[in-house]
């Protein structure tokens, strides 16, 4: 009688056995999702409307329909108040597109496929909100050249490319919000609603259109604690002369209040969905 002997099975190597590992930090991650972004915004060109020519139609409507009356008469002088001022609208109104895109991904299933890669939890939306400075950068570049042919006079450039930096870093942290609206309801039309309730009491209870000093006084108060005023003050300073300080103070505690609340509870939010 033989005995048979069976050949030892031979052991695959750790790796092999527990599948794909990843070396690449969260910020590289990041960055590699937001490329994807900007790629499907450069395939899709019309989603840059609410950057380039809506801004220049409200430059336009008024400034040439509103203007003569609200300055006394001087278009140009409304110009010079308004510009800044409308800078802080329209950079929080362009942060909408980014929690709709980011829905219709979720309802698309793109994040469904994001889970099974070995990439952090949060890299698809610190991608995303990467991906939108280049939207704010190109708003800010065509109003400040549609400005220019207009009739805009900066007191210093030097202060323009400080209002660009100070515009993009508070569009960055208020687009938080569209991202945690985007992770809770269920289509990008919720989420535009949402956002446009949220964006324009704020935008019109401010000092974009016209000064603080003649509103009713208790309009004046809800003026003096909205964001939007603080930036568009700043800037304001920045572009044209005058004091900086305070509203800057104001909006980088808002820009850090933003982060420190909305980030977190978008993370959060996304995680219980995707």
């Amino acid at each position: 009688m033989t005995t048979t002997t069976l050949p030892a099975q031979r052991q695959l190597p750790l790796a092999a056995a527990t599948g794909p590992t990843t070396t690449s930090s969260p910020w590289t991650q990041a960055r590699v999702l937001a490329r994807r972004s900007l790629i499907k915004t450069w395939r899709t060109p019309e989603a840059l409307i609410d950057v380039t020519l809506q801004p220049v139609i409200f430059l336009a409507l008024f400034t040439y329909v509103f203007g003569g009356a609200i300055a006394g008469g001087s278009q140009e002088d409304y110009l010079q108040f308004l510009l800044p001022g409308l800078l802080g609208q329209t950079i929080a109104m362009a942060s909408v597109a980014l929690g709709q895109n980011l829905n219709a991904d979720i309802e698309k299933g793109v994040f469904d496929r994001f889970r099974s890669l070995p990439i952090a939890r949060s890299a698809p939306l610190v991608g995303a909100v990467m991906a939108d400075v280049v939207r704010y950068v190109i708003l800010f570049v065509v109003m400040i050249a549609v400005g220019t042919v207009m009739g805009f006079d900066p007191a210093s450039w030097t202060g323009v490319l400080g209002s660009l930096l100070l515009a993009v870093g508070f569009a960055l942290c208020f687009g938080w919000i569209s991202v945690y609206v985007g992770m809770l309801v269920r289509t990008p039309g919720a989420v535009q609603g949402i956002m446009f309730a949220l964006i324009f009491p704020l935008a019109f209870g401010s000092n974009v259109f016209v000064s603080t000093e003649t509103m009713p006084g208790w309009l004046q108060a809800f003026v003096h604690v909205n964001p939007i005023s603080h930036l568009v003050g700043a800037v304001r300073g920045l572009m044209m002369g005058g004091p900086v300080a305070g509203d800057l103070v104001w909006t980088l505690v808002s820009m850090a209040g933003l982060l420190v609340v909305f980030m977190p509870l978008a993370v959060r939010a996304y995680r219980r969905r995707a």
